[in-house]
């Protein structure tokens, strides 16, 4: 089956008649120039060497050599095999939420350090795998780009503050959109014969205060990537301490009205993000398995994508009209634009050229 894969490279072809014009207008405005430079009687006799016919022939040559040019690129394929797809593990961005209300220590020593803690184990439990470190809050910043340095990353996830990103509040839509950008930036290259699972890690409290994060996550899915979820905090709630720079404590955080504000987790807004992202929700409790039960859900989601597909591997064949369009450059360059061997004026009298 012959076919091409990429047909928008033929959009190339609209400019041909473009150059062919600008060249036709060019050559007009350069003879035009020159006979009135010379003279109209003069001209003829020290033009007759050029000869028009050869000069349609170069046009029409390269003509022929862009449009082969063209259809090089647009990749030509004759010929197909079935070849088995490779996969090249995990690549895991952890997206950690770090905004105000994760210092809350309804759970301690807080929401942020039990967040720390457990996402330095969960890379203690992949490993040899790619891991990025995202932070997010108003704003998102990635911190690590993909890598499987297990102690660069743990210092990443150390280094985790309110001060990480330039703006508070929380947008799950931003933090998605900057993993989907370190995958491209950082990732292995994707094509039909190699695959990589994707996943996402969102450890938060759940306090989206932006609308389009469920429609990021679809999106996210459409190209093959998988959201999970872990929710910190607890349904009661707690307050959001200030500290001074020795850390010691000031007071709680306080709203417009002088009332303290009470920050709880926020699981169903978790879950409905880990559902769109076609992954899995999970609640951080003291002991338990939801960390294991991540990493099992990714093996499975590893061997179910890659244990027994198979891709369809095309004959590239773009090499034949590339040469092609060589020789005809080769050959317009090489022709020339001169008659063939006329007489020369020495003087009075006309002679063979020698």
């Amino acid at each position: 089956m012959f076919r091409f894969e990429s047909i928008s490279s033929f959009s190339w072809l609209w400019w041909l008649p473009v150059i062919l014009l600008v060249s036709f207008f060019m050559t007009r405005i350069s003879q035009s120039r020159l006979q009135k430079a010379i003279g109209k009687k003069l001209y003829p006799f020290l033009s007759s060497s050029l000869s028009r016919r050869k000069r349609l022939v170069k046009w029409v040559l390269q003509a022929l050599t862009f449009t082969l040019m063209v259809v090089a690129m647009a990749r030509p394929q004759l010929g197909e095999s079935m070849q088995e797809i490779k996969s090249e593990g995990v690549e895991l961005m952890v997206i950690a939420d770090v905004s105000e209300s994760m210092m809350s220590e309804d759970i301690r020593p807080n929401r942020l350090e039990q967040a720390k803690a457990e996402m330095s184990r969960l890379i203690e439990m992949m490993p040899g795998n790619k891991v990025g470190i995202i932070a997010f809050a108003g704003s998102a910043t990635l911190l690590s780009p993909l890598t499987n340095d297990p102690s660069a990353l743990k210092m990443y996830l150390d280094s985790l503050s309110p001060s990480s990103v330039s703006a508070q509040g929380t947008n799950f839509q931003r933090a998605l959109e900057e993993a989907e950008s370190a995958f491209q930036r950082g990732g292995v290259t994707v094509d039909e014969t190699v695959k990589v699972t994707r996943v996402i890690i969102l450890a938060s409290d759940g306090e989206d205060h932006e609308v389009g994060a469920l429609d990021a996550a679809k999106k996210l899915v459409e190209k093959g990537m998988r959201i999970f979820s872990i929710a910190y905090g607890t349904e009661r709630g707690g307050s959001i301490p200030e500290r001074d720079q020795m850390g010691f404590l000031r007071g709680n955080k306080k709203d417009r009205n002088g009332n303290v504000v009470l920050t709880t987790v926020k699981g169903d807004a978790l879950r409905a993000l880990a559902e769109a992202g076609q992954g899995s929700f999970y609640h951080s409790v003291f002991g338990g398995n939801h960390l294991e039960r991540i990493v099992e859900d990714i093996n499975k989601l590893e061997k179910a994508q890659f244990e027994t597909q198979m891709a369809t591997q095309y004959e590239e064949r773009f090499q034949v009209f590339l040469f092609l369009a060589f020789l005809l450059g080769l050959f317009e360059i090489w022709l020339g634009e001169r008659n063939a061997p006329f007489r020369l004026w020495k003087g009075r009298f006309e002679v063979p050229p020698a």
